[in-house]
């Protein structure tokens, strides 16, 4: 993707379409849901197929739990060189990527997601969002 250029301290709001960009050239992001009355943040490695990420987590874990709630998925750059950094945030629901043989979930299951976490991580998740957004800047 073609790095826009972005006047000093201005923000700029990014497309869908740059949101997902921006998503594919990334492997590593924060998930965040409530568990039990506080939210938490877990750093998770991902793989996109389109707007859909994918991770992947233990059983019995509280990453486990990210099926049971709503939650937000986020991913950042900065730039020191240019100044110049990026977010995008996804809302939605996670759910279990099951075994089967639809095409769509066989094409869930072949996303490349190599955990960085130590241990078995054999329970695959998707992040389906009902709303995508982004913003650019650069630091004034």
């Amino acid at each position: 993707m073609t790095e826009k250029v972005v006047a000093d301290g201005a923000m700029e709001v990014l497309t869908e379409e740059q949101c997902v960009q921006l998503l594919e050239l990334h492997d590593l992001g924060r998930v965040a849901l409530q568990v039990g009355d506080q939210p938490e943040v877990f750093p998770v490695s991902y793989a996109t197929d389109g707007e859909i990420v994918v991770f992947r987590t233990a059983r019995g874990t509280r990453l486990d739990q990210a099926t049971e709630c709503r939650i937000a998925f986020e991913v950042d750059d900065w730039d020191p060189h240019t100044g110049v950094g990026w977010s995008v945030m996804l809302k939605g629901v996670a759910e279990e990527v099951k075994h089967g043989s639809d095409p769509f979930t066989a094409a869930l299951r072949s996303r490349p997601v190599k955990p960085l976490a130590p241990g078995e991580r054999d329970l695959l998740l998707a992040i389906y969002p009902a709303e995508i957004s982004g913003r650019r800047f650069r630091k004034s």
